[in-house]
């Protein structure tokens, strides 16, 4: 199935639009994404779908409509969001040789390189609201942004697969396993709801409507500040601040507590183990070591374990008691961010 999956062609994927009721006109565009196989459609009819084929093995069936039902109630609810158009039998999830299919509408619109003052508080205010409706329902499929899923067996299938030299072992676990023990201790009392989970910048469309959010393959249970640090990323003191600009507007639809920020640079420190690992669970897909050629080498996991106790270090000065986050010593990649894992 993932060799099918690696190799998709054209005929495939129109036989398998062509099988689910509708009519390709033939038209096809492969868009950009690692995760999944997305393709731009054009029908008979000369509109446009967007079909995205998931990865085989990563979602159950169950957990992928648990994505389309939150996108379904997002749009019902008049937030923007690009939601999955039904099938003519009036399912939004179909499958071609065991591989799931879902469609959307093309929706327009550019990404922007940067945010503004008003763009900040005015997402701010669209994430309260989709953080309004998570908090409505239950996805008990879907996974918790936990210390056990997002770091714990991260580091365990990247320990368990030999991937880590000798000389990087002991310290990479050590790290990984302290932050899991403070991200648990902070977790205490923390609210976790159905949230974006990757709401970073690539994610989001603006166009003559406004805003669009897309991309909620990712999304989880897990606490707010999730998809506020990754809309305002930067370590530094203009991330802080572009974080409480975009509370301004968040706070306009729902509360947020102060106290909540204190988890934005252990986050952080979670997506640095939860990326090598997503990285090594898809090597044996041919466009993943074209994608990340140093991967796996002995410099890159010295700079994943460097860049790891660093980031502990900053996670202890911000515990301190200090009132506001301390500046890092020196500014870390950003590899970690801005990708599209879609």
């Amino acid at each position: 199935m993932n060799e099918f999956f690696y190799s998709l062609t054209p005929d495939a994927v129109i036989n398998a639009i062509e099988q689910s009721g509708l009519k390709p006109s033939g038209h096809y565009m492969v868009l950009n994404s690692y995760e999944n196989r997305v393709y731009d459609l054009m029908l008979e009819d000369e509109s446009h779908i967007i079909a995205k084929f998931y990865r085989p093995g990563r979602w159950t069936r169950e957990q992928i409509l648990e994505e389309h039902a939150f996108l379904i109630e997002l749009s019902e609810n008049e937030i923007p969001v690009c939601s999955p158009v039904p099938f003519p039998d009036g399912s939004t999830l179909h499958s071609f040789e065991d591989i799931n299919f879902a469609i959307w509408i093309r929706t327009g619109g550019r990404v922007k390189d940067e945010l503004t003052d008003a763009d900040l508080r005015n997402l701010g205010r669209l994430i309260a609201r989709i953080h309004n409706c998570g908090a409505s329902k239950k996805a008990p499929n879907r996974l918790t942004l936990s210390p056990e899923n997002f770091v714990l067996k991260p580091m365990a299938f990247i320990n368990g697969n030999n991937l880590l030299p000798s000389h990087c072992r002991e310290q990479y676990i050590k790290t990984a396993e302290e932050i899991a023990s403070i991200y648990d201790s902070l977790l205490k009392d923390v609210p976790l709801h159905r949230i974006h989970g990757d709401c970073h910048i690539g994610n989001l469309l603006h166009g003559r409507d406004g805003w669009f959010f897309l991309d909620f393959d990712d999304f989880v249970n897990g606490p707010a500040v999730q998809d506020i640090w990754m809309l305002a990323p930067a370590m530094d003191s203009e991330g802080s601040r572009q974080r409480d600009v975009l509370l301004e507007g968040y706070r306009e639809f729902r509360d947020f507590e102060n106290s909540w920020l204190h988890l934005v640079e252990v986050l952080r420190a979670v997506r640095y183990i939860h990326y090598a690992a997503w990285i090594a669970r898809r090597w044996e897909d041919p466009a993943f070591p074209e994608i990340f050629p140093h991967f796996g080498t002995d410099r890159y996991w010295e700079d994943e374990t460097s860049d790891l106790a660093k980031q502990l270090k900053l996670i202890k000065k911000n515990l301190q008691g200090q009132s506001a986050p301390a500046e890092p010593e020196m500014e870390l990649t950003n590899k970690y961010f801005f990708w599209d894992m879609e």
